[in-house]
């Protein structure tokens, strides 16, 4: 009875790994062709930046433009928040900047009001209340707006002078265009191992990445700053979803949803990368728990949301997305199972047949071309900004992809106990580290 038990356990092991490994091979295949492409369109100028030269417009007949600044806890950076405000070139009469801060936080409170504000900044403060999330909080100050267009900017960013300008030209040129992502990069990319592997994923992403989900016509997930948005339609999408905290990744999808476009703009915002684990292993589980709640939301009714995208862009939602999540919780295991078979053997039983061993081939070569195409696609997207110091890095992306994995454990565990949990990310002031933006 225990050997019969015993052969019993060892073939159904052998049929639950076949059929994982059957399963994974499309979505991480899938990621490849997405680099792959996104290799393509950066070698053969595709990729190039976007010009915002369509129209020109006056002076005195730019948008009004509201900037809204969320702050909590950030004491040490008030003084950098203003000054990169004030560097912004816009016409100051068609400029409303709101710093948004906290019933809660009043030492960041007193720390704002002890800078003499120019008439065009302004302070709005939200009351306590559930969920404790920057949405809700851009929300509350939405309401305060008086813009034609809408930015959000965070504590750390420095976007480039004439950003708005750009955006501004970009959106009154596509009455179809809902939102413009600038690109995002690292001021502190050479400070420790995590900021260089950060400069390389926020550069692949931002330069390389979504300008090919574009260009495919595939839903862009906007990152979490410098999003400049039609105001009317931000409000006709129902704006920031308060329970989701990657809340702009969520907007991104909700805009092809309702059959608006979105363009990545040339212009970059500079922001401060975390240089500690602890600080980045936080931010990362926030980030991956977002992710994982908006792809819930938009795959619940899965036949809904292809009716709204189509089939393609829902196709595309499955293996941005979808792949992101399913490669970070997977990844650790392609290790675990190659050490055992280094050790112990095949752990397949020889005796399967030739669909099983062609499965398991297929997956060592999606996995060979994973590892060839990511690191290939982070060192062309770091020689396009310039950065040929951090090609190298990318050659150990790699073991920065194990502890992107260790972080959507977490983020997993907290979707079930935490979702809602808001774990803040700590800024320095930007004397604290060096910044030579390229």
């Amino acid at each position: 009875m225990i050997s019969g038990s015993t052969a019993t356990a060892v073939v159904a092991f052998d049929e639950i790994v076949f059929v994982l490994a059957a399963v994974l091979v499309l979505p991480f295949f899938c990621v490849v062709i997405l680099r792959t492409a996104a290799l393509w369109h950066k070698a053969t100028g595709h990729a190039t930046r976007v010009k915002a030269e369509i129209i020109d417009i006056d002076s005195c007949r730019l948008p009004r433009y509201t900037l809204l600044i969320p702050l909590y806890d950030e004491v040490d950076v008030i003084a950098d928040v203003v000054s990169a405000l004030e560097s912004i070139d816009y016409p100051k009469d068609r400029l409303q900047i709101l710093v948004i801060l906290e019933e809660n936080d009043p030492a960041t409170r007193r720390a704002v009001e002890s800078h003499r504000l120019p008439p065009h900044m302004s302070t709005i403060v939200v009351p306590s209340g559930e969920p404790r999330t920057k949405p809700r909080a851009l929300n509350y100050a939405l309401r305060h707006a008086t813009g034609d267009l809408v930015v959000v900017y965070d504590a750390e960013d420095v976007p480039e002078p004439d950003q708005l300008r750009q955006a501004a030209r970009l959106l009154s040129a596509n009455p179809r265009l809902a939102c413009v992502q600038a690109r995002l990069n690292v001021l502190n990319a050479n400070e420790t191992f995590l900021t260089r592997q950060f400069a390389i994923e926020y550069t692949v992403l931002f330069d390389c990445l979504l300008p090919t989900l574009q260009r495919l016509k595939l839903p862009v997930p906007l990152g979490g700053t410098s999003n400049h948005f039609s105001r009317a339609v931000l409000e006709e999408v129902g704006a920031w979803d308060p329970f989701n905290v990657t809340e702009d990744a969520d907007l991104g999808i909700r805009l092809a949803r309702a059959g608006w476009d979105v363009q990545v703009l040339s212009s970059t915002t500079w922001e401060e990368a975390p240089p500690n684990f602890a600080s980045w292993r936080n931010q990362r589980t926030r980030w991956l728990k977002g992710w994982m709640q908006t792809y819930l939301v938009h795959t619940r009714q899965p036949f809904r949301t292809a009716r709204d995208l189509g089939w393609f862009p829902f196709f595309g939602l499955q293996v941005l997305m979808g792949g992101l999540i399913l490669s970070a919780l997977v990844h650790p295991w392609f290790y675990a199972v190659l050490a055992w078979e280094l050790t112990c053997g095949p752990l397949i039983s020889p005796e399967h047949d030739a669909l099983s061993s062609a499965v398991k081939w297929i997956g060592i070569v999606n996995l060979s071309l994973g590892y060839v195409s990511g690191v290939a696609l982070g060192c062309v997207a770091v020689a396009g900004r310039g950065r040929l110091e951090l090609a190298g890095w990318a050659i150990i992306m790699p073991i920065y992809w194990l502890l992107i994995s260790l972080a959507a454990y977490r983020a997993l565990f907290q979707l079930v106990r935490a979702p809602y949990r808001w774990e803040k990310t700590q800024h320095r002031p930007r004397a604290a580290f060096s910044h030579p933006a390229k």
